[in-house]
């Protein structure tokens, strides 16, 4: 059963090809948001905590700071409404999942960039 709900997800949903990146990267996700019958570009702009899952269930969350609260959001790799996907800077991390980093304010909440 498994198996052939990974065959119809390979074979019917469509992915989106974005630039590479993982976690302590700085992104920016663009967006679509609908209001009515109108449709706007958003854009969120923050540090990649973690991609978790794989193929089309595979989500990622960006952290980011809005005035003295820190703002999280979860994005499916496939959501429709992405329209791309920047790398911002290429952050040097020891893991795949920097919780740590909620915890940490002012200059202890930096991350050094990766040289290339």
């Amino acid at each position: 059963m498994e198996s052939l709900v990974k065959f119809v997800q390979d074979e019917f949903v469509t992915k989106k090809e974005f630039a590479e990146f993982a976690a302590g990267d700085t992104i920016t996700v663009y967006y679509e948001i609908k209001e009515g019958n109108k449709t706007r570009t958003q854009f969120f702009r923050g540090v990649v905590i973690q991609r978790r899952g794989s193929g089309t269930s595979e989500t990622f969350t960006i952290r980011k700071m809005s005035g003295t609260v820190g703002v999280e959001r979860i994005f499916p790799i496939n959501l429709p409404s992405i329209q791309k996907i920047e790398v911002n800077k290429r952050g040097k991390v020891r893991r795949a999942r920097i919780f740590y980093f909620r915890g940490l304010t002012g200059k202890k909440a930096r991350i050094t960039e990766k040289r290339r």
